[in-house]
Formats: C-alpha cells, sequence, structure tokens
C-alpha cells in the first residue's frame, strides 16, 4: 500500500488540510513546522487556524468543501509537519510574560482558547467522523492533551509524551484528567500529571494510551491501514465510539473550572518555580525547527 499525496485546500500560514476522496473521505490537519527561532507550541495564531478549521467542519454538518461541493468526512488526522515535535504545549513564554505583568486576564483567555481547541476537537467523536491524531516525535502538556482528545492515537516509535507542568507548580489545565480518565482511569490519570515522567509510545502503548505504535518515518502508512481496517466495520466502530462519549463526556464546565484553577495558581507561583519556567522557555526556543 503506497500513501497517496495529498494536495492542500486549506492553507493558511500555521495549518494546512488535505483532503483525499478515495475509497473513504479523510481530511488531514497538519500544523505548520515552526519557523527558526518559534517553538512548535500552540502560539495564538495556530490556535485561531485550528479554531476555524474545527468551526468549518462543525458548520458544515461534518463535511468539507471540496471544489465547490461539501463532501461528508469519515476521518479526521490531526498531525504536526515536523517530524520529531507533535507539539511542545502551551505558549509558556506567553505565560511568563501574563505572570510577570499580572495579566490574569490574558492568561485566562489563552487558556480557556486552548480549552475551546480540545473540547471542538474531542466532540467529533461519536458523529459521523472518526478522529485519529498522529504523533511523530514529542508531545508535552497540551501537545500530550490534544493528542488524547481523538479517538484513537498512533505514534510512531520514538514518540514522548509527559506532562511537565508540575515542575514549575502547575498541572495539565485543558483537559488532561477527563481524557486521561477514559483510557487508564482517574487515580492512573492523576499519577502520570503528577509525577512530571516523559513516557515512550511502547509504555503508553502497554497501558491502552496509544493504539499503534510503528516505526519512525511510517506514521502516515499506519494511519492509512488503520482507516482501511476501521472501514470494514464502520458503523459498528462508530456506534461503540457513541456509547463512549456519551458514558465519558469532556466536559466544557469541569474544562472551565480547571482553568480557573489553573490561573489562580498560576498568578502566585513563586520565584522558584518561575525561574524553573524561565529554564524551560530557553530550553523550548533551543529546539531544533
Amino acid at each position: 500500500m503506497s500513501v497517496v499525496e495529498l494536495a492542500p485546500l486549506y492553507q493558511p500560514s500555521r495549518v494546512t488540510t488535505s483532503f483525499r476522496a478515495s475509497p473513504h473521505n479523510t481530511l488531514w490537519v497538519s500544523m505548520a513546522r515552526a519557523k527558526p527561532g518559534e517553538v512548535q507550541n500552540f502560539s495564538l495564531d495556530l490556535l485561531n487556524e485550528l479554531g476555524s478549521v474545527y468551526r468549518a467542519i462543525r458548520d458544515g454538518g461534518m463535511t468539507w468543501q471540496v471544489t465547490g461541493l461539501p463532501r461528508p468526512l469519515d476521518y479526521i488526522v490531526l498531525r504536526s509537519e515536523n517530524p520529531e515535535y507533535f507539539s511542545l504545549g502551551g505558549d509558556l513564554a506567553h505565560f511568563r510574560e501574563c505572570i510577570r505583568y499580572g495579566n490574569r486576564r490574558g492568561l485566562r483567555d489563552y487558556s480557556m482558547q486552548c480549552a475551546d481547541m480540545i473540547h471542538e476537537w474531542s466532540t467529533k467523536s461519536g458523529q459521523s467522523a472518526t478522529t485519529i491524531s498522529l504523533v511523530q516525535g514529542r508531545a508535552l502538556g497540551g501537545g500530550f492533551e490534544a493528542a488524547l482528545a481523538s479517538d484513537y492515537l498512533i505514534a510512531e516509535e520514538h514518540s514522548e509524551f509527559g506532562f511537565p507542568e508540575i515542575l514549575f507548580g502547575l498541572f495539565p489545565c485543558t483537559g488532561a484528567m477527563s481524557l486521561l480518565a477514559r483510557r487508564v482511569g482517574v487515580w492512573q490519570a492523576e499519577r502520570m500529571m503528577r509525577n512530571g515522567k516523559i513516557y515512550t509510545a511502547q509504555e503508553l502503548q502497554q497501558m491502552g494510551i496509544v493504539d499503534e505504535v510503528c516505526p519512525k518515518g511510517q506514521g502516515a502508512l499506519a494511519v492509512e491501514r488503520f482507516i482501511d481496517n476501521h472501514r470494514k466495520h464502520a458503523p459498528a466502530r462508530l456506534a461503540l465510539q457513541r456509547a463512549r462519549t456519551r458514558l465519558a463526556p469532556l466536559s466544557y464546565d469541569e474544562l472551565r473550572k480547571v482553568v480557573d484553577e489553573w490561573v489562580d495558581i498560576a498568578m502566585e507561583l513563586g520565584d522558584s518555580d518561575l525561574r524553573v519556567m524561565d529554564m524551560l522557555i530557553q530550553m523550548q526556543r533551543a529546539t531544533p525547527v
């Protein structure tokens, strides 16, 4: 099986979308590779453009415009164009700036925009389309949360996952507890959020968090194979996904409460925690793109 070359249809500066019509309607949503000097994280520009794509899918009734005509979506795949970094999560430099100047509203607005993105992506589950995250490389913090929001998570073997927020006195604030609890239960989810550990794709597959691990560079092919297998019994699988969503929905009210608690704690961080955050910001900026 070969991977079909995907022609971009929607191409702002931070997000590229590509549609494959046959034998199943699949939309690939690709986060652009960060430019030199930038960080592979959820910048405001990226959040805005991802939000535009997700709203277009929702407002179109789970369809995508192709040559002026709406095409129903069977699968939606989220990935990064950077083969080593899915996403390093939230914009720590923006966090630090808001904390430094006491900009509580700016910090909350950004965090709620991240929560809105996660919620919008998660609620596509159980509708007519199946969502898939393809992780190639590191998915940390909000990047891990975004990957967990899909129905299925496929990772290349070199991928790593974790929640480093506890290192500077914070915690994941955009759905990690609820999304992980769907897969491993509340207590294990809490342990993963408080231990600061970086997990391999293989470890998370054994825990039931990652659905499939594939060789490095074979992620797109693995997604195509997964879709070919999934579509053989798509109606039954969709029914199971809807049942799971009904039993374990991602509550928007819970997301909002967690964000409010997170902002309260963030605005009161001490000097030692802020020094750790500053160190991580420098490490992110040194990340190869």
